[in-house]
């Protein structure tokens, strides 16, 4: 379908941020912004800055490819560019790109007349990304701390820190977000399927209505939450889901140097047991 048909609903001026009308502009249905070009602008440099830093390695192999951190024995302090400097630069360049194009995001809201929502979900991401590269390794007095760019080693890096803090799936933050991520999942494919039968009938039938949607959850789990409702709700349980991830690394190793199943032990001590 072509856009031009609802383009007029959209492409209007104002809302900008930063620039008024100097960076007011679109690029075919795109809007850019002074954002949009901050946007490119840091996920350029920083995709060269990664390309450039394999081509200084050992391999091309994707898999194996990987911008580390720089040692523990920096501390705070700005690495050389070849023993972490490299990673401290794409992780500025990551959070120039995360942040321009949540900023992005505003702008067009104030374009179309509507709230923050989609930014505001999108900040939880980037908290998350965020507490995981710069507030983690701030708290740890290290950027060594921080999780290398690479796949095999970033996968490394995870495992290794489940094991530093033996059951990582003990910590109760941990327990929160995996239950959030796969109740966001199990609704929202609920909510998708629906609409999918509702609105693919079977030859010769009518397509459904919202009103059919209604009566087949209430007669499936006796309740049905609305078609706005479901979107909240969605948009409620991926918010909580990011927001808790940032908390449980946050509290590994900064607040807790223990082993998770050793946190457990208030339950084995109250009074009911006695």
């Amino acid at each position: 379908m072509s856009m031009l048909s609802f383009e007029k609903k959209y492409r209007v001026r104002g809302g900008t941020l930063i620039g008024g009308d100097l960076f007011d502009f679109w690029v075919g249905p795109f809007y850019v912004g002074f954002f949009g070009v901050t946007t490119a602008f840091f996920s350029v440099l920083g995709t060269l800055l990664i390309v450039w830093g394999a081509s200084q390695g050992p391999t091309w192999n994707l898999w194996q490819i990987s911008i580390a951190p720089p040692d523990l024995s920096y501390g705070l302090k700005l690495a050389p560019l070849m023993a972490g400097g490299l990673w401290q630069i794409i992780t500025i360049c990551a959070l120039g790109a995360f942040i321009s194009w949540a900023l992005r995001e505003v702008e067009i809201c104030r374009k179309l007349g509507m709230g923050y929502h989609v930014p505001v979900a999108f900040g939880a991401a980037i908290l998350a990304y965020a507490t995981l590269q710069v507030f983690r390794p701030l708290l740890m007095g290290a950027w060594g701390n921080g999780c290398p760019y690479g796949i095999y080693s970033h996968l490394d890096w995870g495992s290794n820190v489940g094991y530093q803090y033996l059951h990582f799936h003990y910590n109760p933050l941990h327990m929160l977000a995996v239950s959030l991520f796969f109740t966001t999942t199990l609704a929202l494919s609920l909510h998708g399927s629906l609409i999918l039968s509702a609105a693919n009938p079977k030859a010769g039938e009518t397509v459904k209505t919202p009103e059919h949607e209604n009566a087949y959850f209430r007669d499936f789990i006796g309740y049905s939450i609305g078609t706005l409702g479901i979107h909240r709700l969605g948009l409620f349980l991926a918010v909580s889901a990011a927001v808790a991830s940032a908390g449980c690394i946050v509290i590994s190793g900064p607040f807790w140097t223990h082993g998770w199943p050793q946190w457990w032990s208030w339950w084995t001590e109250l009074p009911i047991w006695r």
